[in-house]
């Protein structure tokens, strides 16, 4: 942990063991792990806390840093502590760093508060900038589809967002395949940087393989960037044995639930775990390496409360090759196979 006492130094071998790899046919290059920004960053975390898991990120290689204008709590205060960090400590660094925010949830009253309308992203976007302390940001989402608002106009809102020097690449979140696939067209016929889209994927939910979006993307030449990889927690050490009580299922369960852990769960989070000690690696190592492993996803946005978890998820970078046993091995525990064997 640097001295903070003596300001700010970044490890000057910061990008010796990271693997950095490329946004679809873009020349941006994000790190194989990204820090996602959706908890604990908002202020009900001491700043020390963030600072801390912050800087040794990009002490580590680390350069991604993913936020939304709605990120907090409150909203917007995940924004707001970013620009205090960089204001402190990171802005030497800025050009080092990858900073991408998005719009399109519910961020103020009213009916321009929320969804894809030009008048709410490009406000929505002036909004993270002055938070922020920023120019521009590196990558600007729309964070997701909205069947009320004609996607064109959407797209030329992103297309904007460029063409006035608030972002340097595009991307977007949730999309469906489809749509994306339309989205793709247009943006390209505006020669927009459209470089990469944002999903939940985890070795436990596969939306994205099961409906063609992880397929359409790579088709497409963009970047996929996956979040949750550890299902909120579960693809951890820590409900193995039950519901800890300081645990996020017991103490926030706005995002993971008790009832998210049936007995059919926790069978099959036993399986993967001895799965994981057989390959050398804790349960949370071995979902970020799986991830890895697939050459369609470009980083693993993760999250931490405590640096000690970013230097944890690191090692998932020193995980063994796959094997096509093992990666069978996970699927058949992953969707419940084990168990009917069992049974």
């Amino acid at each position: 942990m640097p001295d903070f006492r003596k300001g700010y130094l970044a490890a000057p071998d910061r990008y010796a063991t990271m693997e950095y790899r490329r946004c679809g046919n873009s020349g941006l290059k994000l790190s194989a792990l990204s820090l996602g920004m959706w908890h604990n960053f908002g202020n009900i975390t001491p700043y020390v806390q963030m600072r801390d898991i912050v800087c040794t990120a990009f002490d580590h290689g680390i350069t991604h840093f993913d936020l939304a204008n709605n990120y907090g709590p409150e909203y917007g205060e995940a924004e707001r502590n970013m620009g205090r960090l960089l204001r402190d400590y990171l802005r030497p660094y800025r050009d080092e760093l990858v900073i991408s925010t998005k719009a399109g949830y519910d961020m103020w009253p009213g009916p321009y508060g929320d969804h894809g309308s030009r008048k709410y992203l490009l406000a929505s976007l002036d909004q993270s900038l002055e938070r922020m302390g920023l120019d521009y940001v590196d990558i600007f989402y729309h964070h997701r589809m909205d069947s009320e608002t004609p996607l064109e106009e959407t797209m030329g809102a992103l297309a904007s967002a460029v063409e006035q020097g608030k972002a340097l690449y595009v991307g977007l979140s949730r999309y469906d395949e489809p749509t994306l696939r339309r989205a793709t067209v247009i943006l390209d016929a505006r020669h927009v940087p459209y470089v990469i889209n944002q999903y939940r994927y985890n070795i436990l939910e596969r939306g994205i393989v099961d409906d063609g979006s992880l397929a359409a993307s790579a088709e497409l030449r963009r970047g996929v960037i996956t979040f949750s990889p550890l299902a909120q927690g579960l693809l951890t050490s820590r409900y193995l044995d039950g519901v800890p009580a300081d645990s996020r299922m017991a103490h926030d369960p706005r995002y993971l639930k008790r009832s998210a852990l049936t007995p059919e769960v926790h069978a099959r989070l036993v399986a993967l775990d001895r799965i994981a000690r057989d390959r050398g690696q804790t349960l949370a190592q071995m979902a970020l390496s799986w991830q890895l492993h697939d050459p369609r996803v470009t980083s693993v946005l993760i999250g931490a409360s405590r640096p000690g978890q970013i230097l944890e998820n690191l090692k998932a970078l020193d995980g063994e090759e796959w094997s096509p046993e093992e990666l069978a091995s996970i699927d058949e525990a992953a969707l419940g196979k084990v168990l009917e064997a069992e049974n």
